[in-house]
């Protein structure tokens, strides 16, 4: 069982999560440029009491996840985007992670499939229930709209400043997994596809976290880790502390394995990704999703 005061914590972490996720996808609109929505829904999460659990995530169209605004990016939103809005907001580390399409285009089924195989999910989650059979009937929706659902993503356990931990909830059937349990605390994030349904990593790279600690030389280096290590290992952005020698310094991290990075995921070119997710608590007989 959670602790009251914890329970609270996540529920409160989840009323701002799907307020502040209403409000970027709002915005997500022909024109407008990827980095304010970016800038504008991170600061409302800090103006609504809540901490930033991971950069405002913004993939478009192939790319699946871990995309989010550069230093003076001028991207802009353009008519049959398909855009994943993912957000993630914590409070004293109790974390809520949620996320939804914007269809820019006419992709209505596509994000149908996601978002169906999402409340099949969620239907399923109780105790005693083994993940590989959420899995399943994740599969089946996305696959009977005539979609894949990407297998190399996964639902996953949330804890104190942990943002991906026990239970892994994968998008496709597979024999056992791990069975469900009251107390649990997770978020589930199907993923469908008109590519093929894995996903790689491509060059760009704008979110990463901290991986282990030790002692540095260059000055910009021990400049950045000082802000990096208030994140509690949570992930950060580099615009969020983009200055002069930033990439030196980032890059100084990297070389000695203090910071890794998470390079934007994506399918094909060409294909269309849509994404849906919420995070939930489990109960005695079914679920409390924190964030719808």
């Amino acid at each position: 069982m959670i602790e009251e005061d914890i329970m609270e914590k996540y529920l409160e972490a989840g009323r701002i999560a799907r307020e502040c996720r209403d409000y970027a996808a709002g915005r997500v609109k022909a024109g407008e440029k990827v980095l304010d929505v970016v800038v504008d829904a991170e600061q409302k999460i800090l103006s609504m009491g809540g901490e930033i659990a991971f950069p405002l995530n913004i993939s478009l169209n192939e790319a699946a996840a871990h995309d989010t605004a550069s230093p003076g990016d001028e991207r802009v939103f353009r008519q049959g985007d398909v855009v994943k809005v993912d957000m993630g907001v914590h409070i004293d580390g109790y974390i809520a992670d949620t996320a939804v399409t914007v269809d820019l285009g006419k992709n209505d089924l596509l994000v149908e499939a996601s978002k169906a195989a999402l409340q099949a999910a969620i239907d399923m989650v109780r105790p005693g229930v083994r993940t590989g059979e959420i899995g399943a009937r994740v599969q089946a929706e996305i696959e009977s709209r005539g979609y894949r659902p990407v297998a190399n993503l996964t639902g996953h356990g949330l804890g104190c400043y942990l943002l991906h931990g026990i239970p892994t909830i994968p998008s496709v059937g597979m024999p056992g997994g791990t069975v469900i349990e009251e107390g649990m605390v997770f978020a589930i994030e199907p993923f469908a596809s008109t590519g093929t349904g894995m996903v790689s990593d491509s060059p760009r790279t704008e979110i990463y976290s901290q991986v282990s600690s030790r002692q540095i030389r260059l000055p910009s280096a021990r400049k950045l880790m000082k802000k990096v290590s208030e994140r509690n290992g949570l992930p950060f952005s580099r615009h969020w502390y983009y200055e002069e020698k930033i990439d030196l310094a980032l890059a100084q991290l990297l070389k000695q394995n203090i910071v890794r990075g998470y390079p934007v995921l994506h399918d094909v070119p060409g294909s269309l990704v849509s994404q849906a997710e919420h995070t939930m608590i489990v109960t005695e007989d079914g679920c409390t999703v924190t964030t719808a």
